[in-house]
């Protein structure tokens, strides 16, 4: 089985809640690999924007009336994704470092991977 045939299998048999988990997780993943190289280069430059689509999407999705999710939740997404975007300018300007956007991905890594009760 070629791998983009995987890949499509793997989309259609995952709930969104795991495509959600493996995403932050491969986005996370990148920003510990770059957080200890100088900040202009292409790496960090690629790690940072992933994160920031990821959180923008969440910004776009919570932001709308049919999103699901409680009120509640979802102003705290917006508000994290706000953060998270000015943050990743501090960072791009060499004055902060990546570690908080690490905690913040972990953290609702570790929610995403919570089972909700049945």
């Amino acid at each position: 089985m070629s791998l983009q045939a995987y890949s499509r299998t793997q989309r259609v048999a995952e709930n969104p809640r795991d495509t959600e988990y493996r995403l932050f997780a491969d986005i996370t993943r990148q920003l510990m690999q770059v957080k200890d190289t100088p900040r202009h280069d292409r790496a960090v430059v690629d790690a940072l924007y992933r994160n920031r689509r990821l959180w923008s999407t969440l910004l776009s999705d919570c932001s709308r009336d049919e999103n699901g999710l409680p009120e509640a939740i979802r102003a705290s997404v917006i508000s994290l994704s706000l953060w998270v975007d000015k943050y990743s300018s501090a960072v791009m300007r060499g004055g902060e470092s990546i570690e908080p956007l690490i905690d913040i991905n972990r953290t609702i890594m570790e929610g995403l991977a919570q089972r909700p009760a049945a």
